[in-house]
């Protein structure tokens, strides 16, 4: 694990910070930036954006769809808790807090905003952290890239209608064709880009030179999210100053969701009688967020300046440290599952894959 994704929180912390200064310091060039936009999309954003997820998408191998198949119990319970469970008791537990908890701490416009961020982040099952996850827990690495490629099919589809839904259902009025044009240009687009990418990679037949290129790829794409944080907090710099207690009164129904949606997971992966190496990722796959999709469709549908984009960016820096303990925990349930040695287990064989992900983490 690079220096980049082990101290992702400090990064983030540190470029919230810069965000905030500039912001008082210079609003005016961050006014200057709002105003690049066309079709409700800030192109300077779009950009750091795509920084983002192009280098996971190159990552990702979709011909490890073809083992879809090989201990489906694992695949389903990562597709059953990222679809059917967790985005609904994301909004549950945004609607509860600010609705409910907080109601007297926030005003109802600001807290609608809030709600729909917290829905996005919901809505978006991880992508590209996973195989840190992954790679930290032992984890079958073939396994891990079966279940990313199959949620990231899935999510072409599903994130648009579940959003929409669960949206409106909160009372918040959805743009379906700004969040439509989202899905393909952050979805899509570089899904296309990245398997178009690494196609051609793979046509040299020469594994280093695809390590090497992901290597070159991967800081580009942390750059791009601190890029994209230092933006954010500089837009709303004044009202983080004016109001402190705003992330912490997001970070906390997040935090809560997190350890929750873990704990079913666990539960149910132990019901299920998975092996650690395969009940290890689904728990964390199902618990983490792709906080890089949920971040560019809040700024698409609601704004830069906007709640919701500040409600997917504390995300961030809340996900990571809470990720890196759970982590220890599943390090330490090795006894709590079946032995992953075991061939029976269900792993996907070495030379399922044209790559292993040992040495391709985002």
């Amino acid at each position: 694990m690079g220096i980049f994704e082990r101290y992702l929180s400090v990064w983030v912390a540190l470029a919230i910070a810069a965000g905030v200064i500039l912001g008082v310091w210079q609003p005016d060039v961050f006014q200057l930036i709002a105003g690049l936009e066309i079709a409700h999309v800030n192109l300077v954003v779009a950009v750091f954006i795509w920084i983002m997820i192009y280098p996971m998408m190159v990552q990702i191998d979709f011909s490890a769809i073809k083992d879809v198949g090989k201990n489906p119990k694992g695949l389903f319970l990562t597709v059953f808790i990222n679809w059917i469970i967790k985005p609904f008791t994301m909004a549950a537990f945004a609607w509860l807090f600010f609705k409910v908890f907080f109601v007297d701490m926030v005003d109802p416009s600001s807290a609608q905003e809030y709600i729909a961020g917290m829905i996005l982040l919901g809505v978006a099952p991880c992508t590209a952290m996973v195989f840190v996850w992954s790679q930290l827990t032992k984890g079958d690495a073939n396994y891990t890239l079966v279940q990313v490629s199959v949620n990231d099919i899935i999510m072409v589809f599903a994130f648009a209608p579940i959003a929409a839904f669960l949206l409106e259902v909160s009372d918040i009025n959805v743009p379906w064709e700004t969040l439509l044009y989202s899905v393909v240009l952050y979805v899509v687009l570089p899904l296309i880009a990245g398997i178009l990418t690494r196609r051609k990679l793979n046509k040299a037949n020469d594994k280093e030179a695809i390590q090497h290129v992901l290597a070159k790829l991967k800081p580009w794409s942390i750059l791009g999210l601190l890029a994209t944080v230092v933006l954010l907090f500089g837009f709303q710099a004044n009202t983080l100053i004016n109001d402190p207690t705003t992330i912490v009164l997001i970070a906390i129904p997040l935090a809560l969701q997190t350890y929750m949606i873990f704990a079913i997971t666990f539960f149910a992966a132990k019901k299920l009688k998975l092996p650690h190496n395969i009940a290890g990722p689904a728990c964390l796959i199902g618990t983490s967020n792709f906080f890089e999709l949920a971040v560019a469709v809040a700024i698409s549908l609601f704004g830069l300046h906007s709640g919701a984009a500040l409600a997917t960016v504390v995300g961030v820096l809340v996900e990571v440290p809470i990720m890196l303990s759970l982590v220890a925990i599943i390090n330490r349930s090795h006894g709590s599952f079946s032995d992953s040695s075991d061939d029976s287990s269900g792993g996907l064989p070495s030379d399922s894959l044209d790559n292993s992900l040992d040495n391709s983490k985002p």
